[in-house]
């Protein structure tokens, strides 16, 4: 209890007078002693009426009054609370209260209750709202699909809604206390920081208690706390499904190269989504100095149309914004873009905004460009083509034709449009044949005519292709080539080709019958001039009989050599050799019959030409031959010189040219240009004393242009004539040539005669070639059939069979097959072909019929005797 002297009046009055809050004193049965100004203020009373009042009666009848009738009646010496009072009008004013029990030091004086009021009204109605206000939040976030939670500057959750139980599957109790960073994705760290600092939506990846990732839109709001710490709300709305569409259109945006842009008209702004960005390749630092212009959408040379069409659409509401424009790229190809826009208009019929795309068309345009020239290229093709070209729907009707179709049909093309196409081709059943055509080509043929307007007839060679458009069959084409003149060329083919197949089999014939009596001359002839007994005279007309068959065999062989050639069947086997043994050996050959009308001759080689060259030796030396044969042949006195030396070499190719000059008789000027022409003798028109077929120039000629070269008579003014011609050869490395060391052949000495086997059915040829094999010490049997060679073949045994190809019963080639068929090889005799043919291919038909080697007539001694040796060596 306080003691305090009262009677300070002074003082008293003006603490009672001027204080903010409202006193009084009352007695301790509740009686107003008095009232300060504030206190009357505050309850609306004057202090009059407060006086005729109890302490009790402002006083709200809600409140418990316990605790005050304690203080009152004295069991309390003072107490602080709150109450509701009641204003004069009615309504509630929150005070805090304070009661003070006063004694005074003057006995005599009575105890009094001081009472002070503080009115909290205000800060009452603050409370009341601040509680609304947090039991709306906590029923907010207790029922909200967002998740809210609270955390520290740190990132320490304090709060969580509800709500995370059903988005992330986490109680609250689970999260308050960890830290936020568990629940965000790692990439996404750095993001949520910066959020913090600038507070704009944001999209991060949040972690459901499963594992799994879902999206969330959120709002980073940092507060000031109670303590003056930072607090920081997140508020995250799930928007996983609206991303997976967001990336859905993103994606086909992509694919479809599409970029979305809409234009604002209120407020003039204009807003591009990323695709468009990058269609257009637009780079931040572009557009960072200036907002974004709808105008940006087209090339500056078309904005002025771009205007107009914007123009257009907003003032029609029927008009959508539709073009297709081209830009140039930064690195300069073109790109063609197709933009749309549709105007979206108030209820009074104001534009609003536009909305639009933007789609890369370049794919497409490019392939309009290749249709278009492909287009171009058909209508070119068939307007420029040699052949006639009609087009036809399935029925067979005619839809278009070219120029050609209408030269040989005679109808004009607006004619032929709609004519069934069975009226130029008088074939039936059109649609048939070609439906057919789709599976068998040869259906065309059945087209070989089309009829002119005239009535006459045009054969043709008809092609009907399919037309196909989006993998369906709509028409056809037929296209028919006029073969007329053709036709004849083809008759002209066949006729000269059935002439020469005749020619060639004539040849062949011929070459037969006149080497089979030959082989009896020449064989005969051989085996006498080894007859011990002969006189000088006799030898002397067998030597005239040889010469006369070595002249009349070198006819045969002209004849037959330039038929080859003359048909195209020579062919030239290259291999390698050496040219200075060529012309030496070329020389040697003839020069007995230089030495007998007693003519030198020279012969030189340039030691620039390589030791070893490719190419055929045999056709080489056979142009060398008939060139120093001619040259013996007309020259009496003097002599002939053969000169070679190399003109050109490229790539180890080498041209080499070769002379051959002699002193004779010369060649007249107007008679040269005959010298290379087929059976033309110069001399028939002067003496004719030379022999011959008058082949051999020509021959030569075929040959050395076979070879890549050419011949030539040159004038010279000198007595005789010069010969030049070239040839291409190619070099070969000393490494892969073979060696050309001569070898000496010596004649073998017979240790063990053969048992030999002659299937001949002509009698002179089997005196022959038995007679030459009995005279080298052979044994020797004859069979006349092919069935009789069989026979014997299979019951005797053989060393080796000379095999006639042409004999009664079985020829020789079936006779080999059935033997070597039947014989294992250890037991097969070796089989020689013997025949009078020498065309091409006898030799190849000979050893692919299972023959060992192959022997053309007429036969000499030496010949058989080189055939043995190659299969006998070890037995001579």
């Amino acid at each position: 209890m306080i003691h305090i002297p009262i009677h300070n009046e002074s003082f008293s009055k003006r603490i009672f007078e001027y204080s903010s809050n409202g006193i009084a004193l009352i007695t301790p049965k509740g009686e107003w002693m008095n009232a300060n100004p504030m206190l009357c203020r505050m309850l609306g009373y004057s202090c009059g009426e407060l006086m005729i009042r109890t302490f009790m009666d402002i006083i709200h009848p809600e409140e418990r009054l316990d605790d005050l009738k304690q203080f009152l009646e004295g069991t309390t010496e003072s107490i602080d609370t709150q109450r509701r009072l009641l204003h004069k009008n009615g309504h509630v004013v929150h005070v805090s209260l304070n009661l003070l029990r006063i004694v005074d030091e003057i006995p005599a004086m009575p105890t009094c209750i001081m009472l002070q009021f503080n009115d909290i009204t205000e800060k009452k109605e603050l409370e009341r709202e601040l509680l609304k206000a947090e039991e709306l939040y906590l029923l907010i976030a207790e029922n909200t699909q967002d998740i809210i939670y609270q955390c520290s500057e740190e990132g320490i959750i304090a709060y969580c809604s509800p709500s995370v139980k059903d988005i992330l599957g986490y109680t609250s109790d689970e999260l308050i206390g960890s830290t936020e960073e568990l629940l965000f994705h790692q990439g996404d760290i750095p993001g949520l920081a910066a959020s913090k600092e600038h507070g704009n939506p944001c999209q991060f990846r949040i972690r459901h208690k499963n594992g799994e990732y879902l999206w969330f839109e959120t709002r980073v709001k940092k507060l000031n706390g109670e303590s003056g710490s930072i607090v920081v709300v997140v508020i995250g709305r799930e928007i996983t499904e609206r991303k997976k569409q967001q990336d859905i259109i993103a994606e086909a945006e992509r694919i479809a190269i599409i970029g979305s842009w809409e234009w604002d008209i209120c407020s003039n702004k204009v807003s591009f989504s990323d695709q468009l960005r990058r269609i257009y390749n637009f780079e931040e630092d572009e557009l960072q100095n200036r907002p974004l212009q709808l105008t940006d959408l087209v090339p500056v040379e078309d904005q002025q149309w771009f205007h107009r069409e914007i123009e257009m659409a907003m003032k029609d509401g029927h008009h959508d914004l539709a073009a297709e424009f081209r830009m140039i790229n930064k690195d300069g190809t073109d790109k063609y873009l197709h933009i749309r826009g549709v105007v979206s208009y108030s209820e009074t019929g104001v534009p609003l905004r536009i909305n639009g795309t933007v789609q890369d068309v370049t794919e497409r345009k490019l392939v309009e460009f290749k249709l278009q020239e492909t287009i171009e290229r058909y209508t070119s093709l068939k307007k420029y083509n040699h052949d006639a070209v009609m087009s036809l729907d399935l029925e067979g009707n005619i839809i278009n034709a070219n120029i050609v179709a209408q030269e040989m049909t005679g109808y004009a093309i607006q004619e032929m449009v709609g004519l069934n196409i069975s009226r130029l081709i008088e074939k039936k059943g059109i649609k048939e044949i070609l439906s057919h055509s789709l599976m068998d080509a040869s259906v065309e043929k059945n087209i070989d005519r089309i009829h002119h307007k005239e009535g006459y007839a045009v054969e043709v060679l008809a092609t009907i292709a399919p037309i196909i458009i989006n993998r369906r069959n709509v028409g056809y084409y037929i296209i028919a080539k006029d073969i007329t003149e053709q036709k004849k060329l083809i008759i002209d083919k066949e006729t000269a080709e059935s002439t020469n197949k005749a020619k060639t089999e004539f040849l062949a014939m011929m070459s037969h019958e006149i080497r089979t009596p030959m082989n009896g001359v020449i064989g005969m002839t051989d085996l006498l001039m080894e007859t011990p007994t002969l006189d000088e005279e006799q030898r002397g007309y067998l030597e005239v009989i040889r010469k006369s068959g070595d002249t009349l065999l070198k006819i045969i062989n002209d004849i037959l050599d330039f038929s080859k050639i003359d048909s195209g069947k020579a062919e030239l086997i290259e291999s390698p050799f050496d040219v200075r043994a060529t012309i030496l050996e070329s020389v040697s050959v003839l020069s007995y019959k230089a030495q007998e009308k007693q003519l030198h001759i020279s012969f030189s080689v340039s030691s620039d030409i390589p030791v070893m060259l490719v190419g055929d030796e045999k056709r080489v030396k056979q142009i060398l031959m008939n060139l120093i044969s001619n040259a013996i042949k007309f020259t009496k006195t003097g002599g002939i010189s053969i000169a070679a030396w190399k003109e050109a070499q490229a790539d180890k190719k080498i041209k080499l040219k070769f002379m051959v000059k002699d002193t004779g008789t010369g060649i007249p000027k107007d008679q040269a240009d005959q010298l290379f022409e087929p059976f033309k003798q110069l001399d028939n028109l002067m003496t004719r004393e030379a022999e011959g077929t008058g082949l051999g120039l020509a021959i030569c000629k075929k040959l050395v242009n076979l070879m890549g070269g050419e011949i030539w008579l040159e004038a010279t003014e000198e007595p005789g004539a010069k010969f030049f011609f070239t040839v291409e050869l190619r070099e070969k490395e000393w490494k892969e040539a073979k060696s050309l060391e001569p070898t000496q052949l010596h004649e073998p000495s017979l240790q063990q005669p053969l048992r030999i086997l002659v299937a001949e059915d002509n009698k002179i040829n089997q005196m022959v070639l038995s007679k030459i094999l009995a005279k080298q010490g052979h044994k020797v049997q004859i069979a006349e059939r092919g069935s009789e060679v069989v026979e014997m073949a299979l019951t005797a045994s053989f060393d080796l069979i000379f095999m006639d190809v042409h004999m009664p019963e079985i020829n020789g080639f079936e006779a080999t097959t059935i033997i070597k068929d039947a014989l294992k090889p250890a037991d097969c005799p070796i089989i020689i072909a013997v025949t009078a043919n020498a065309l091409k291919g006898d030799r190849e038909k000979c050893l692919a019929s299972g023959m060992d080697e192959y022997i053309s007539k007429p036969i000499r001694s030496r010949d058989v005797l080189e055939m043995i040796r190659k299969f006998f060596a070890s037995e001579c």
